[in-house]
């Protein structure tokens, strides 16, 4: 059991400090992924384009860096900035997001990537906290099974 919880600790610790080490690309990684899902944008119901969707309702966001990327999308020469960037959805008309100088008035003007990275760096501190009392918890299980397993080799000499 001590062996168990010692490697599942050290598992935990290598992808802590791994996540540390590359968290530039883990970044970067993220932008271009975000980049290629607004350029396959479709609006319809597939599971890139409901992520962009949520992302930009959830954080009041618009494009990667700015509401201004989804110009450079296909979406928009047909239909415009989606809905999901629309500050009020009683408000934003599908010839409001086609012109985006009337567009920024209607939509999110902060870019999304900026959000999601600091969203992240913000509650990373909490991860970090649980993750060390899970580590804590562990230690103390590792400690105890050696001391249980020392305990019953001692015994059993005994009795003998």
């Amino acid at each position: 059991y001590a062996m168990l919880l010692s490697l599942i600790f050290l598992i935990v610790l290598v992808a802590a400090v791994v996540g540390f080490v590359f968290r530039h690309e883990i970044k970067t990684n993220f932008e271009s992924n975000l980049n290629l899902a607004l350029r396959n944008y479709n609006g319809t119901a597939d599971r890139h384009s409901e992520a962009v969707d949520t992302i930009q309702r959830t954080l009041h966001c618009c494009g990667v860096q700015n509401y201004s990327d989804w110009e450079r999308t296909e979406y928009f020469t047909h239909r415009g900035i989606p809905r999901s960037c629309c500050k009020s959805q009683d408000d934003c008309s599908e010839k409001d997001l086609k012109d985006p100088s009337k567009a920024k008035l209607k939509v999110f003007v902060d870019g999304c990537f900026f959000l999601v990275t600091s969203t992240m760096e913000s509650k990373m501190s909490i991860v970090a906290g649980i993750s060390f009392g899970v580590a804590c918890f562990q230690l103390v299980g590792i400690i105890l099974a050696c001391c249980l397993s020392r305990y019953i080799t001692n015994n059993q000499y005994e009795m003998v």
